[in-house]
């Protein structure tokens, strides 16, 4: 076993928070807390990962199971286990390796890897180096034109699914960024800079890396015409620039041929809206808690959702997944898979690829481990009837089903 890999392993490494933990030492805090932050007084970021607790799993004793099985299918993509890594914007920013070693370790582990529009890698370089499937997340960031010509090149070559994000009509106001130069590192001058320099002397490590890997990368997958890549830019005048509306979603639709994923709906009726506008599958999603404040945790809001969709279309879930117990919580109120992002770039912050398969590892065994305490044999068993929730959850549902239905 190398070195990197013994660092990460038991008893320094045993959960998501320890490579949180080593992540926030070996970043600079701006990328830090571009990384760990949400929007203002970062509520909704907390109870994305709280609402958790507030469901009570219900186990089979005494059951004989030979074996296990963890896989799942979804977005016609086999997976080893419900999960599918989430886009991360700036990734390459916590570690050079960014999008290809995400997509490696993803591949490796048997499961899907989405790739986000701001990111500083090739779509091309990152489908090649996963031996799984790949996702790509779309952002209109450089109008109609660049965007089809990042789907052409998804398409050709051999993306398997898209994923539209609808929550950004603007960014929402992530103070950390704000206070901690951010916008400064990416698009400031040197003058600019100067007043969050300190930060930098304490993680030369990182310094070095950013600097070898020539400093902030262009987003090579949104390629203006007659101009070439775009620079890396502020989230904030980006995503303004940016907003899809459901009209936008249906031209997506037509030069998009495959699986099409509506990423940040949280409310029943967006969820219709998402079929009508030709949506195969939608993900309850407020973003990381990093949009709009007070928004609804989303394992709150996932009831509602699958309840509009009827079984129409899969419904995925992202936000505060960092356990096992937390994966099996979302497939038990009909999730059919979850989105996970801060989780495995706390990894690939910490140590390139081998953090993000030691992530991937720490959840997949302990989704496993869970499927045993519970004595449930599949993927496909899970549900309902293996946890308790609030009743004002499913009250909601119905609510909002009866009043859209008449």
């Amino acid at each position: 076993m190398s070195a990197r890999r013994r660092a990460l392993s038991p008893p320094r490494v045993i959960n998501i928070a320890d490579l949180r933990r080593l992540a926030k030492r070996r970043l600079p805090k701006v990328v830090f807390d571009y990384l760990d932050g949400g929007a203002e007084d970062e509520v909704t970021l907390r109870e994305n990962e709280r609402v958790y607790d507030d469901v009570i799993l219900r186990p089979r004793q005494a059951v004989s199971i030979s074996s296990y099985d963890s896989r799942a299918r979804v977005l016609g993509m086999d997976l080893s286990f419900p999960v599918i890594l989430a886009p991360v914007g700036y990734i390459r920013l916590m570690h050079p390796g960014g999008e290809i070693a995400s997509a490696r370790a993803a591949g490796a582990a048997g499961i899907a890897f989405t790739q986000s529009t701001i990111s500083g890698h090739k779509l091309e370089n990152v489908k090649a180096a996963s031996s799984g499937p790949v996702c790509y997340q779309l952002y209109l960031v450089g109008g109609r034109e660049a965007a089809e010509d990042s789907l052409a090149r998804a398409r050709a070559a051999g993306f398997s699914a898209l994923f539209v994000t609808i929550d950004t009509p603007t960014a929402g106001l992530r103070e950390r960024d704000l206070r901690g130069g951010m916008k400064q590192l990416l698009a400031g001058s040197p003058l600019e800079k100067l007043p969050f320099l300190p930060q930098f002397f304490t993680r030369p490590g990182w310094v070095r890396s950013f600097l070898f890997d020539g400093g902030v990368p262009r987003l090579e997958n949104v390629v203006i015409p007659g101009k070439g890549p775009m620079p890396m830019m502020d989230v904030i005048g980006a995503l303004t620039r940016a907003n899809v509306t459901w009209n936008d979603f249906r031209w997506i639709r037509e030069a998009w041929p495959g699986p099409l994923v509506a990423k940040g709906v949280l409310t029943g009726e967006d969820a219709r809206r998402a079929i009508d506008a030709g949506a195969t599958a939608v993900v309850v999603s407020n973003h990381g808690g990093r949009q709009l404040e007070s928004a609804s945790a989303t394992l709150r809001a996932l009831p509602e959702i699958v309840a509009a969709v009827n079984g129409q279309v899969d419904v995925l879930l992202d936000g505060g997944i960092r356990r096992g117990g937390d994966i099996v919580k979302a497939l038990c109120l009909g999730a059919k898979a979850v989105l996970v992002g801060r989780a495995y770039a706390y990894g690939l912050a910490a140590a390139g690829e081998a953090g993000v398969a030691r992530a991937i590892e720490i959840l997949r065994a302990d989704f496993e481990r869970h499927l045993q305490l519970l004595g449930c044999a599949s993927v496909a068993e899970l549900g309902a009837s293996y946890a308790d929730f609030p009743a004002e959850w499913l009250a909601r549902a119905r609510s909002h089903s009866c009043v859209n239905a008449h």
